[in-house]
């Protein structure tokens, strides 16, 4: 059974120049495990990870009914898995949350279904 669906599209220009402006946006916005994996990465590769991490925070805060600020930053993360696949490893919600990450050139669209235990 669904609890909550979150979807979200995100501008990688808008992310990078957040980067671009602050430095520390990278920081603030990953969790110390997404940064690991994010400083592995270069170019637009990074920019992307960086993006779509973002954009799955605010699909999170979205699936999970509070928006951000209630759900902060560091309360969700994402990490691919061997296989590439993102999964949730970290989140408020206490049932089953899974993530989409799929990018263009220019932006970046992320999906979290947030499932409840059927009663």
């Amino acid at each position: 059974m669904i609890y909550g669906m979150g979807i979200d599209i995100t501008d990688l220009a808008r992310i990078e120049a957040a980067q671009t402006k602050n430095p520390h946006f990278a920081r603030k916005v990953l969790t110390p495990a997404e940064w690991a994996q994010y400083t592995a990465l270069s170019g637009q590769r990074a920019l992307e990870f960086l993006a779509g991490r973002f954009s799955v925070k605010e699909a999170y805060a979205k699936a999970y009914g509070t928006g951000l600020g209630r759900v902060g930053l560091q309360d969700v993360e994402t990490l691919n898995a061997p296989s590439g696949k993102p999964e949730l490893t970290r989140h408020p919600y206490t049932g089953r949350a899974l993530v989409s990450i799929s990018h263009t050139a220019t932006l970046v669209m992320t999906e979290v279904i947030l499932e409840a235990e059927a009663q």
